[in-house]
């Protein structure tokens, strides 16, 4: 009879406490080429299966929606947003945190980029983009913040409006992809962010006979990691600090981590807070990309 007394306590043990032989799946919006965003997110798997003591695993997608969705739907437990698709994966999963940030996503910004044939010169001012109005223009995403809707803004703060273009203006789907058509003659000019810009420049992929930047826009808040708050009931509850804890942990002074965060286009991450998008959902609302 005692030991029939004891079963129940044996059977209410929760099934999912601190299960760490199951994978933490994470993923990023594909805003550039996909093969620079495996290698990328292959070598931070490895760095963070060997902090966490549990088996990470990265998994592409599509496009920003499906990572907003794979997200919602707890096929990813973390995810690399741009500061719109984490308002808007946050917004579907109650108690999400955004957790961590590169220390130039608190003042980032986007870089307008013409074809040198447009005859579109450098401009100064925010509200000298109305230049651009009677031009072919692309966009990156449709969600992404610094290929579409802070950019989107400015442009509205300048007086331009989507119907100011010569037609209608494209999505490209990424930054790469924007420079490409740009670069081409596709569209005269274009916005991507200005770490994707950067990074290209470095490594000579912009032909600067054909295309050149000219304006950088103000700052705002851009990318960062969000987590599933579901990730608790599997790990534990220290499990997201941990998580947290290990990015802000990169350091540029050893060559594991700086090559990590090289790639990432930082020099670390630094922690932030979901209150730090507000004017991200404001815009979002504004434009019809958050209802």
């Amino acid at each position: 009879m005692r030991l029939l007394g004891l079963l129940p306590l044996i059977v209410t043990v929760p099934s999912y406490a601190e299960d760490k032989s199951k994978p933490f799946t994470i993923g990023a919006i594909p805003d550039q080429d996909p093969e620079k965003l495996q290698r990328l997110y292959s070598k931070l798997a490895d760095y963070l299966t060997a902090e966490l003591g549990v088996p990470v695993v990265f998994k592409p997608v599509t496009d920003y929606t499906a990572a907003v969705t794979a997200f919602r739907v707890g096929d990813l437990d973390m995810v690399w947003f741009g500061g719109l698709t984490g308002v808007q994966a946050r917004l579907q999963v109650p108690g999400a945190q955004a957790i961590a940030q590169r220390n130039i996503d608190a003042q980032f910004h986007s870089v307008f980029i013409v074809n040198k044939n447009s005859g579109i010169a450098p401009i100064k001012d925010l509200k000298d983009l109305s230049l651009l109005k009677g031009h072919t223009f692309t966009f990156g995403s449709e969600s992404s913040t610094s290929g579409r809707l802070m950019p989107q803004y400015f442009l509205k703060q300048a007086g331009v409006n989507l119907e100011d273009f010569k037609g209608k203006p494209g999505f490209s789907s990424s930054h790469d992809s924007t420079l490409q058509l740009v670069t081409a003659g596709t569209y005269e000019a274009g916005v991507l962010n200005e770490q994707v810009w950067l990074s290209r420049l470095k490594s000579k992929e912009v032909d600067l006979s054909k295309v050149q930047a000219i304006f950088r826009s103000p700052p705002f808040y851009d990318y960062h990691w969000v987590v599933n708050p579901s990730v608790k009931a599997r790990y534990g509850a220290k499990f997201i600090p941990e998580v947290q804890a290990a990015l802000l942990k990169l350091d540029p002074k050893i060559p594991q981590h700086k090559e990590i965060l090289d790639l990432f286009g930082a020099t670390k991450f630094i922690p932030t807070q979901n209150a730090n998008y507000a004017q991200i959902e404001q815009v979002g609302r504004e434009i019809g990309k958050i209802k």
